[in-house]
Parts: C-alpha cells; structure tokens; sequence
C-alpha cells in the first residue's frame, strides 16, 4: 500500500482539532533472545492528546501489522486497518489517551528505521531518518510539523549496541532474555519529524563544550570498522566552535540537552538535524588523505545542521512551503560562522563558487521556477526542493540580511527564537520580527525575491573628468531573464579597485546602497577616481548578473591574478555572459586558478567550471 500524501489542507484540519501532548514510545529491536531482529520491530506507542470533543480524526501509522489499538480504554477494531489511511480515531474526548501496539518493518531504502549490516563483520547497524513524514514508519504519529510534542523513549536492543536517541541516556537495564532495556530523558516538544533512534555496536567517542549557558555533552559514533579512519578531534574543535557562535549571535542557549553526531551507511541525504542526534553521510569519515576543501565542506555540514537545532527545531516551519527558508538559513548561519568563527575565513568566496553558480546556472533554465514554491502536499515537497529552492534561497537570504543589516537581522533572529521556541512559525513570522528590529519594510521584499524568476542585470554607466575622476555614477539594472522581466530592489557595494604600489589590485573605495528600478544614481561617488576595476555588487551581497566596462574589462582580461582577493563568482558570471576568445578565456582561468590555489581554494573553483 502507498504511503498517504497528507495535503496542506488536511493537516490545517487536523492540526485545529488535535494538540499533542505526548508520546511514550517502547522499542524492541531484538528477536526476543537478545539478538537483532532481522525483519521487523515491536512499537508501543502511547499518545495523549486534547482535541474537540465528539471529533473523528487519524493517526498515521505504517506497520507491517497492528496487534491492538485503544482509545481512552475502550478497543478500536484494527481488522481493516489500511497504512494509507491509518488508524480511524472517532468519538473523541477532551482529553485522549491512544495506545498502539505494532510490528514495524526495518527499510533497506533510508527511509523510517534503516537496517545495515556491515559486510566486514556482520555488525547490524539501525537509523531512523523521518524527513519529510516517514516517523509513522516507526511509532504511531500524528505525522505533521505543526503537532509538536514531547517524546519519551525506551528501547530494548542486543547488550553489545550503543542506542543514542534525542534525549539523553537516564538508565540501562540488564534483562533476563540477554538484551538490555535503555531509557531516555524526555525531550522538550518537537515535530515528529525530528524524532531519532540509532543504534549497533558503534563505535563513539565523548567530549563537551562548557559555556555561561552550561555543558553540551558531545558525541561522536560511526562503524566499529570504520573507527579508526575518525577525525574527532578536528569535529569535536568545530563543533565547539559552532556552539560558541551561535550562542553568542542567537541569543537563546541550545535546547535539546546532549549533543550527538552519528555517521551512518547508505545514507540518503548529506546529513539530517534530528535533535540532539545528528545523523551524517559517512563520507563524511575520510579514508584517505583529502583536499582542505573537502574539510571545508564537511564543517559547513557539521555547522549547518547545527543551526537547525535553532531554526529547524527549536522554531519550525508551519508546514512545508517553508522548507526553503529552513535549509537557506542554515546555509548561510554556517558559512557566516565558517567566516567568523573557524579556520575557513574565506567561506563566503566558497559560497558564491558552490552554492551561487549552482543557483545561476539553474535560474537561467527553462525549469527555473520561484523560490518559495507551493507546496499543496507531501509528494510536492520532493518535486518542488531543487536548486533554486536551496541555493538561490540561500543567496536570497543572503541579500535579505544585507538588505536589514546584519546586527538588525541577528537581533530579529533572536526576537523570533524567543516568541516562538518550542513551536511552529512562517516566513512572515520572521519578516515580522525583521521589520521591528530594522524599521524597514519588507510588505514587498518577499513577491520581489521568492515569487518570481530569473536574475536582474547590472551595469555601471558613468563619466569621468580628464583626470579619471567619476563625475556622474549611476546603476543601471535590467529585467529578470528568464521570467516577466521584474526590477528588484537591491541592496549591494560597489567597489573600486586600484594598485597598491606592489603589483596588487587592491579597493581603494566602497559605497553601500539600494538599488531600485531602472537606474540609480551614485551621487557619493562623485569626485572618487575611478582605479582600474570596478565592481557592481563588490562582497557578493546580492543576487545578479553582473557586467563590467570596458576598462574594468580589460582590466579582468590582464590582471586577474593581480586582484588581491579572489573573486570567483564575478570571474564565473563573466565566462557564462561574455564572449571571449577561447584561447583568451583559457589564460585567464589559468591565471585565476595559479591565485587562487595560493588561496587555498583553487580546488573548489576549478569544480565549478570544468
């Protein structure tokens, strides 16, 4: 049987009926003698809830079969039960407590609780993976983002395994059959989705990170037989970096207790936030000697999951339409602490190299759509979720923040994570707290940017006196391509760049402003000399296409080693737009690539343009 697409419709219905309280949910992952199960679990599951009285409504669950089910004592006939619609809930009280008891299949396709088993011992290794609705795999739900609860966990596994859950281990309890019984603490409420179980004989390694807002117990787990490929000292150092970030720019101590990160096999994703219990593509563990970008990566990884323990799971989105706010967020709260915070200070010039060409080159197809896509349904999220929804939402977000400011942004942040921690909120909800924080108003910011398509093109008009020197400045922006051709409102830098005295290209002079219609007028930038390069959309702030005179041009053509910063996404923008000899464009990727492999990020680069 297929697995429900619960409609943004039906949630809205259900969720103004129901309000989960919590769930008591009781494992056994053995065969009864102490040994893995091979095919299926046992699941107990105890909800109590309020809903209106006299309300029929359902539970989701996906069981191989259901042994009984009561509601408020009394038996539910479970003969009929069909996963494609789970359990019928009628009749019900003000208060409700609904006990299933079900066998549950393992996967062997990422999806509810993974079953592996390590071809180089035989080891049995579990993982739960729930994004976007698949928690009804392993427990009796109400399956939604929006029907937040607490959860209390108890799981019986073989004596050997480790079994790391959301909440921290309270007691481990020696039964007769040979397995043990494993007790977490309660977690505060969350979204089902978020809800984690891993467990098998891994491998782990502890430490903690201590602050003003107290200790974070750390964990790190992987394969016994891949342990002793494990870096951790290298993840445990940014790990603690990223809670020292956070913690000093969200305003709001980290929630779930105890901090795991487990590293999984046959993983389906790069990695997922559940909770406390980080869930990682193994990967991820380095076998071999590996490039610096590659640890870069895999920290904006360890960093951007991190960040969701905030947006993502303290405060979560109402329903799926704004999964492209929660991952954009992500994004660019890690690389903002990679810059800040790590050794990868140039982790913005990453990002405009991954995550933006990889937006530009997406918006510039026929399939480009606008960022924030309708989600009428689960099967819509799979569909809809591409490049433009993830990378140009993050180069998006990005713009939004330079358009509020940074210490504006972080303080609305911190408003937003307070008002609404522990529950559900949109991105009018946080538009709302950046409007507060920033006095700018943002009525129109979200259709300009989210509910339409393509890139806007912008080019400096100017002229200069005898001397070089810009007597008018003005910016011209063109039409979004491809789409109905809309002018945005930009908020961008340019820069200009001039020698050094030492053979550098270095800037000279910076000018923040908004760019609005057609052309803006510079008026600041009248009497400064115009150097030999200027860049329309110096830092990378906004979202466009960018053109060049004809000086700054030629200037890109002979001298792009010379600049001292690395500029890679103007450099790509301009192979994309700008005719060029072959043989020209082939000397200034070798020029650029010689700079930027002294920069330590050649390697990223030369992936993006081959």
């Amino acid at each position: 049987m297929a697995l429900p697409n619960l409609t943004r419709d039906q949630a809205a219905e259900r969720a103004a009926l129901v309000t989960v309280d919590s769930y008591r949910i009781a494992l056994d992952l053995t065969d009864g003698s102490g040994k893995p199960g091979e095919r299926t679990f046992r699941s107990v599951t105890t909800v109590e809830f309020d809903a209106l009285a006299g309300a029929d409504t359902y539970i989701d669950l996906a069981a191989a079969t259901v042994r009984s089910a009561t509601l408020n004592g009394a038996e539910i006939d479970v003969s009929g039960y069909d996963e494609s619609t789970g359990i019928p809930l009628t009749g019900l009280a003000g208060h409700n407590v609904l006990t299933v008891d079900a066998d549950c299949s393992y996967s062997n396709t990422g999806e509810g609780l993974h079953r592996f088993v390590d071809p180089v011992d035989d080891e049995v290794y579990l993982y739960s993976q729930f994004e976007t609705a698949d928690a009804k795999r392993m427990f009796a739900c109400f399956d939604q983002p929006d029907l937040k609860a607490a959860f209390d966990v108890t799981v019986v596994a073989p004596a050997h395994w480790e079994v790391i859950s959301n909440g921290a281990t309270v007691t481990v309890e020696d039964l007769d059959s040979g397995a043990r019984r494993h007790t977490f603490k309660a977690t505060p409420r969350m979204s089902t989705y978020l809800v984690a179980l891993i467990a098998g004989p891994y491998a782990r390694w502890d430490d903690r990170y201590s602050d003003d807002h107290g200790d974070i117990p750390l964990g790190i787990f992987c394969r016994k037989s891949l342990a002793e490929y494990m870096d951790e000292d290298r993840l445990f150092t940014e790990t603690k970096q990223g809670f020292g970030f956070y913690h000093k720019n969200f305003g709001v101590p980290y929630a779930f207790g105890k901090y795991d990160q487990l590293f999984v096999p046959e993983f389906n994703a790069g990695a997922m936030e559940n909770a406390g219990a980080v869930t990682f593509l193994e990967d991820y563990v380095f076998r071999s000697k590996v490039t610096r970008a590659s640890y870069e990566r895999r920290a904006e990884t360890v960093l951007h999951e991190m960040a969701h323990m905030w947006f993502g799971d303290l405060v979560t989105m109402q329903w799926w339409d704004d999964l492209w706010l929660n991952e954009s967020f992500a994004t660019f709260a890690s690389v903002l602490c990679q810059a800040e915070a790590t050794e990868y200070t140039q982790a913005w010039t990453t990002f405009a190299n991954v995550e933006k060409s990889w937006a530009y080159r997406q918006d510039q197809l026929p399939s480009t759509h606008p960022v924030a896509a309708d989600i009428p349904d689960l099967h819509a999220v799979e569909v809809n979720f591409d490049g433009i929804t993830y990378a140009k939402g993050a180069s998006v977000l990005k713009q939004l923040v330079a358009y509020v400011g940074l210490d504006a942004f972080l303080a609305g942040l911190r408003d937003y994570f307070r008002d609404h921690a522990f529950g559900n909120a949109t991105f009018g909800d946080l538009l709302g707290a950046l409007e507060k924080s920033s006095g700018r108003d943002l009525s129109g910011w979200g259709r300009q940017w989210l509910k339409t398509t393509g890139l806007n093109t912008l080019r400096p008009e100017f002229d200069v006196d005898a001397d070089g020197t810009f007597t008018r400045f003005a910016i011209d922006q063109g039409g979004a391509k491809p789409g109905d051709g809309e002018t945005r409102v930009h908020r961008l830098a340019v820069g200009v760049y001039d020698d050094d005295g030492s053979g550098k290209l270095v800037r000279v002079h910076r000018e923040e402003l908004d760019v609005d219609g057609t052309t803006t007028e510079v008026p600041a930038l009248q009497g400064v000399s115009r150097g030999k390069l200027i860049l329309v959309n110096d830092d990378d702030l906004t979202y466009c296409s960018l053109r060049l005179d004809p000086d700054s041009l030629q200037t890109v053509l002979t001298r792009i080693a010379d600049i001292a910063e690395p500029l890679p996404r103007t450099l790509a923008d301009l192979i994309a737009e700008v005719p060029l000899p072959a043989a020209q464009v082939r000397a200034m990727l070798d020029d650029v690539l010689a700079a930027l492999d002294a920069a330590h990020t050649g390697g990223v680069l030369h992936r993006d343009i081959k």
